[in-house]
């Protein structure tokens, strides 16, 4: 390993978007990769991180995986005045000014945050630095070295400052993994439905739980796959299971507009072959999350999942309503009807899936639905095998978002395998939901009522509701 007085400055120069996801995201890339790090700065809120690494090679793997980050560049100087920011370039090693010989070709790059900059202005900001002794072309289109220049102007965009708040400039070294997000976009995706999740998201999921190439993956409420696309897209051999046959096997009514019927091929399987990741699909059948039909021993490198919350989806496993028991000579193994599946039964049974079938250091990575106003950390599931690393919130609405949290195992069960511990906080999601200051001035029966009506007509889950789910 490199001696730590030769590693170098780096800043990851982050997408403004899903910020509570930035810092798991990295360091869930960094932990898989073994990585060697110290950070210097990882601010929880503002666009960027500094970190310090041995080699290029290490930021340029880092890249190959973030989708929360944009790029990263060898950070040459850093101040909080353009100034000082000057007199650390005009004073650099030499290992630095080695880019500025001659057969080099070069760019300079301008990018502020906060604060909108004209190419005038950004012409000039670049003409500020005629001091370097950069002595290559200029070439636009494809340089050999790409400087970039950064200055941030706080995070309040109804105040900004005349002056930024920090100065950066570097050495471009890699872009992230983003590219990829446009290739998975669910506009142009052969097979979406109502719930699809986005690339980004699907990415960022994957990402925390480090799947990486050869990893078994599965997803026990896989509906239209988006999960599985970002898990095959790393490597993955995926593989998924869902109470909902007509979902499943794609015959539900099209979700885009305009489309009056499903294709012969529109599936999870058909994504996969369009992508070209069919040599990583492994199947998805019907079944239920609350039986796991999974041999005892067999391990799984990764869970990803995002269960239904009783909102835009059912929330179903199999069963029977009927009190009166069945004699035991009509007894079968199959109950053909439905019946409703709580969100504290159904995290109960994925926290103790993921205790008995995950490998130890595997991850599950899922959603869960809250009511901002009650959340508390501490009434989130937990599971003596496994750890909770990682919890970031998305924001739905003032009143309500969805957190997703990654856990670890630590462990193999001992002994009860059924252990997972569920508080109330979860059991009522969808009841508290519709019972917010949210809906105001109708009853709130009324507003369920005509959600169902709605539903009944267009279709399940198509109805729009009081929250951007």
């Amino acid at each position: 390993m490199a001696a730590r007085h030769t590693w170098k400055s780096y800043l990851l120069w982050c997408a403004n978007e899903h910020v509570s996801f930035r810092i798991p995201e990295v360091e869930a890339i960094l932990a898989m990769y073994k990585i060697p790090h110290t950070w210097i700065e990882k601010p929880a809120e503002n666009p960027w991180m500094l970190i310090l690494m041995p080699s290029e090679d290490c930021a340029v793997k880092l890249m190959k995986r973030s989708v929360t980050v944009r790029s990263i560049i060898e950070l040459w100087a850093r101040s909080t005045t353009k100034e000082h920011l000057d007199d650390q370039l005009k004073t650099l090693p030499t290992e630095f000014t080695s880019y500025f010989k001659k057969e080099n070709t070069f760019k300079v790059v301008v990018d502020t945050f906060n604060k909108v900059t004209s190419q005038e202005d950004k012409v000039k900001k670049i003409e500020s630095f005629s001091f370097l002794p950069i002595l290559g072309t200029a070439n636009l289109k494809n340089p050999s070295v790409t400087y970039h220049y950064y200055e941030f102007f706080g995070l309040d965009a109804g105040r900004i400052p005349e002056n930024p708040f920090d100065y950066f400039f570097g050495r471009w070294v890699s872009n992230s993994e983003r590219s990829a997000v446009e290739k998975y976009s669910l506009k142009t995706r052969h097979f979406i439905g109502n719930t699809s999740m986005d690339p980004k998201l699907s990415m960022i999921m994957a990402n925390l739980a480090q799947i990486d190439d050869g990893h078994i993956v599965v997803d026990p409420f896989v509906g239209t796959g988006s999960l599985l696309v970002a898990a095959a897209h790393f490597g993955g051999y995926v593989c998924g299971t869902d109470i909902d046959y007509l979902t499943l096997h794609g015959k539900m009514k099209p979700s885009r507009a305009h489309q009056k019927k499903r294709q012969p091929d529109e599936d999870i399987k058909g994504n996969l072959k369009a992508y070209n990741l069919f040599s990583r699909y492994l199947d998805v059948f019907v079944g239920d999350a609350s039986r796991p039909v999974w041999r005892p021993e067999f391990r799984f490198d990764s869970i990803i999942t995002d269960p239904p919350y009783g909102i835009r989806e059912s929330t179903e496993k199999v069963g029977s309503k009927k009190i009166a028991p069945v004699p035991e000579e009509l007894a079968s193994p199959h109950f053909p009807s439905k019946t409703q599946y709580g969100l504290g039964d159904m995290y109960k049974d994925l926290l103790n899936f993921a205790a008995n079938n995950l490998k130890v250091n595997g991850r599950v990575v899922f959603w869960i639905p809250i009511i901002r106003m009650e959340y508390d950390p501490d009434l989130l599931p937990e599971h003596p095998c496994l750890e909770t690393v990682a919890n970031s919130e998305q924001i739905l609405n003032m009143h309500s978002s969805r957190r997703l949290i990654t856990m670890q195992k630590t462990m193999e069960p001992k002994e009860a395998v059924d252990s997972a511990i569920i508080h109330d906080l979860q059991y009522t999601f969808r009841h508290k939901l519709f019972n917010t200051g949210e809906i105001k001035g109708r009853a709130r029966e009324d507003v369920q009522a005509e959600y169902l009506t709605k539903r009944s007509k267009r279709g399940n889950g198509v109805a729009k509701l009081p929250c951007n789910e």
